[in-house]
């Protein structure tokens, strides 16, 4: 007899990706926005000076993609590209000061959707749960890696 859905962890880890993701979508239109873009502020807050080819393969887009969403974002006020010091071919991303409130929201966005998320489940268990999470992770990054090795 099959397994429940309900009970199985590929499917639940998939419904509740697609419900946070649903949600997300949902309030950064609110903002006049796209989750990607909202992406895309957060990995230049915590990464800025990034190339577009470099932000592309973090968000896992293809750079062409990048460029858009970067085009949006820039004429919208909150991010530049910046000639490189070293190489005047390359332009580095980075935020302006117009992005710290849109930054707010976003982080307070974070914050809610993280209770929503974990209201009732008991401390030691969202612990157990990160560290599950974190070794199902790393257990498919050892894959891809020994993937790639035996090729």
């Amino acid at each position: 007899m099959p397994q429940s859905l309900d009970d199985d962890l590929l499917f639940l880890l998939y419904d509740v990706a697609r419900l946070m993701r649903v949600r997300a979508d949902q309030h950064a239109r609110g903002m006049g926005m796209t989750r990607a873009q909202w992406v895309v502020l957060v990995w230049l807050e915590r990464k800025p000076g990034i190339t577009q080819n470099e932000l592309a393969s973090l968000v896992e887009v293809e750079p062409i993609t990048i460029a858009r969403l970067v085009d949006r974002l820039e004429a919208r006020g909150v991010v530049e590209r910046r000639h490189d010091p070293k190489d005047r071919r390359m332009r580095r991303l980075h935020l302006t000061p117009a992005a710290a409130p849109l930054l707010e929201v976003v982080h307070a966005y974070r914050r809610d959707s993280n209770d929503v998320l974990t209201e009732g489940v008991a401390p030691e268990d969202l612990q157990r749960i990160r560290a599950g999470l974190a070794t199902m992770k790393s257990n498919l990054l050892d894959e891809k890696r020994d993937s790639a090795e035996a090729v």
